[in-house]
C-alpha cells in the first residue's frame, strides 16, 4: 500500500507540473496549425503569471488575476501577429524578442511596485485558487486501490488543473470536428488554397493567436496564482520551451502532444522526489545534475524523434497574398 501511495503521490506530482505544458503546448497547436511559430510561449507565460500575481494581490481576486494574464496575454500575441502576420516578420526572431522583452517586464515591474527585489509579495487565503475536492473523495478515501487514486490522484487539485486536462479534448473536437478547425489546418498547410476559396489567411491567424493569449495567459497565472503563491523571477524556468518540444514530439496532435507534456512532468516529478536521496549503486547525486533530467530527457527525445515529426508545411512561412 505503501508503493501504490507513493506512486499516487508522484502521478499527482506529474498532473500539477504538466498542467502549464499542457496549457501552452495546446496554445502553440492552435497557433503552428494556422501557419505562425510561436517562440514566445515562455514570455507570455511569465508576463500572465506577474499580472495574475500582482492583480490577485492588489484585488484579493485570482479571478481577476486570471482575466489580466489572459488580456496581457492576447496582447503580446496581437504584437506578435502584428509583426509576423500583417507585416511578414520573421516568427521566430520576433518570438525570441517577445521573451527577452518580458523576461525584464515582470521583475522590473515587480521592483517598481511592490519593492521587494523583482517579486511580489506572497498570496493567501482568497488570493489563490483553492483545490477542489470532488464528489465521495473523502468517502472513498479508505477503500482500498480506487479510494487511494480518486482521492489522491484525480481530486484534490484546483479548477486550472481541469481546465487544462479538459482543453484537450475541446481543441481535438475543434480542430477536426468544426468548420473553424478544417479551415485553421488548411491555412497551416495552403494558405493560397485557402485565400482562393474567400477565407481570409490572415483573419483565420489572427483567430488562432487570440485562442494562443488565452490558453498561454491560464497558463501563466497557474503558476503564480494556483501552483505558487506569487511571482518570482524567471518562476516559467524554461516550461514554454518544453511545451514546444512536446509539441513536435506530439507531432502537432492534441493526445500525444498530451502524452509528451507528462512525459516531460513526471520526468520533473521525480527529479523532485530524488533530490537528496541516495540512488542503488550511485550514491548520492548533486541536485544540479537531478534538475537536468526533464532537460536532457527533452533534448534525447527530440534527438530521436525530431526527424519523423513533420508540421504544417506552411509553418513558419509569412503568407502574401497575390495581387
Amino acid at each position: 500500500m505503501d508503493n501504490l501511495n507513493d506512486i499516487v503521490t508522484i502521478l499527482a506530482s506529474t498532473v500539477r507540473l504538466g498542467t502549464p505544458l499542457i496549457l501552452c503546448a495546446i496554445a502553440g497547436l492552435f497557433s503552428e496549425r494556422s501557419g505562425v511559430v510561436d517562440m514566445g510561449l515562455e514570455g507570455k507565460m511569465l508576463g500572465g503569471a506577474f499580472l495574475a500575481a500582482s492583480v490577485a494581490y492588489l484585488t484579493g481576486s485570482p479571478w481577476l488575476g486570471l482575466l489580466a494574464a489572459i488580456g496581457f496575454s492576447i496582447a503580446i500575441s496581437m504584437l506578435h501577429g502584428y509583426a509576423c502576420v500583417t507585416l511578414n516578420g520573421d516568427q521566430v526572431v520576433t518570438g525570441v524578442a517577445i521573451n527577452i522583452m518580458i523576461a525584464g517586464f515582470g521583475p522590473t515591474f515587480a521592483f517598481s511596485w511592490f519593492n521587494l527585489g523583482g517579486r511580489t509579495p506572497n498570496l493567501s487565503g482568497g488570493q489563490r485558487f483553492k483545490d477542489i475536492t470532488l464528489p465521495l473523495a473523502d468517502t472513498l478515501k479508505d477503500v482500498p486501490v480506487i479510494g487511494t487514486i480518486y482521492d489522491g490522484l484525480i481530486s484534490g487539485h484546483n479548477i486550472l488543473v481541469y481546465v487544462a486536462f479538459a482543453v484537450v479534448p475541446l481543441s481535438w473536437w475543434v480542430l477536426y470536428k468544426t468548420r473553424f478547425g478544417l479551415r485553421l489546418r488548411a491555412v497551416g498547410e495552403n494558405p493560397s488554397a485557402v485565400d482562393v476559396a474567400g477565407i481570409s489567411v490572415r483573419g483565420m491567424r489572427y483567430q488562432a493567436l487570440v485562442i494562443n493569449g488565452v490558453l498561454c495567459g491560464i497558463a501563466g497565472a497557474y503558476l503564480s496564482t494556483a501552483h505558487g503563491a506569487g511571482f518570482i523571477r524567471d518562476m516559467s524556468a524554461g516550461k514554454g520551451y518544453l511545451a514546444l518540444a512536446a509539441l513536435i514530439f506530439g507531432k502537432w496532435k492534441p493526445g500525444p502532444t498530451l502524452a509528451a507534456c507528462l512525459l516531460f512532468a513526471f520526468a520533473d516529478a521525480v527529479q523532485v522526489r530524488i533530490q537528496g536521496v541516495p540512488l542503488p549503486f550511485i550514491g548520492m547525486v548533486p541536485s544540479s545534475f537531478v534538475q537536468m533530467i526533464p532537460y536532457v530527457l527533452t533534448v534525447l527525445v527530440l534527438a530521436g524523434f525530431v526527424g519523423k515529426s513533420v508540421g504544417p508545411k506552411a509553418a513558419g512561412i509569412p503568407y502574401v497574398k497575390e495581387r
